[in-house]
């Protein structure tokens, strides 16, 4: 099997498939680049909420933590609990990126449901939660690539590219695979149910306005707490695989 010329062909398809469009979107030109206003106005946001809420927490640090602060610090254990448990006794670097992929894909998911993005209007597009666009949970899905490469090349050095013909050469083809599933399992799974879940509640607001989509929205809010719950996980347990280099 030749593997390397059907991964240059997955990825051409996929880039091929980055310029495909849906709807109107609304831009920024800077200079000879086009940047995709909708997802960064509302990340900034996403962004904004979890930095001020840090600040006005924790701005009075207390020996016997209260109210925000109190909350904050049991967020924190919740996350070293998280990383612990995936990826060792060696989590403690990571506990920052797992924090923050958590945070800010949990935060983003509820602003979807809590937030009311209809009414601010742009000149094309709409506004809509950060990972309702393909392009924000592409990137962290990348960014989790990126980690647990970083994560196994900084313990074992080159030594790390020796799992990909454990424990048979034969299975090189399907371990080279694995690293181009992972990051478009992560990216599809999360952009694909926070899209359908804010479809969900649009057309049932459109056809029953007042009871009914109420308990689907609080559905909702569970359910993207779930997929940043499970986001987290994963980005975790691949970071924890890569350096014990067991599957």
């Amino acid at each position: 099997m030749n593997i390397i010329p059907c991964s240059i062909k997955t990825l051409k398809g996929l880039y091929d498939i980055s310029g495909v469009e849906v709807g109107q979107h609304f831009y920024w030109q800077i200079g000879s680049f086009q940047i995709h206003a909708q997802v960064l106005i509302t990340s900034w946001v996403v962004i904004t909420i979890l930095l001020g809420s840090v600040v006005i927490a924790v701005r009075n640090p207390q020996t016997v933590p209260m109210d925000g602060q109190n909350f904050f610090e049991y967020v924190l254990e919740f996350i070293r609990d998280l990383s612990k448990t995936q990826i060792g006794e060696e989590y403690g670097p990571w506990v920052p990126f797992i924090g923050t992929m958590f945070l800010f894909i949990f935060v983003s998911n509820w602003s979807g449901a809590l937030l009311p993005w209809k009414i601010i209007e742009l000149p094309h597009g709409e506004l809509a939660a950060p990972t309702n666009d393909i392009n924000t949970t592409v990137a962290l899905a990348l960014l989790t690539s990126a980690a647990y490469f970083y994560a196994g090349l900084s313990k074992k050095g080159l030594s790390y590219f020796e799992k990909y013909i454990k424990p048979t050469p034969i299975l090189l083809p399907i371990n080279i695979l694995e690293d181009f599933t992972k990051p478009l399992s992560l990216s599809f799974r999360l952009f694909g149910n926070i899209l359908a879940d804010e479809l969900v509640v649009v057309v049932l607001v459109s056809l029953v306005p007042l009871v009914v989509p109420i308990p689907v929205m609080f559905l909702g809010l569970f359910t993207s707490g779930i997929q940043a719950l499970i986001f987290a996980t994963l980005a975790a347990a691949y970071i924890g695989e890569s350096m014990e280099g067991h599957h």
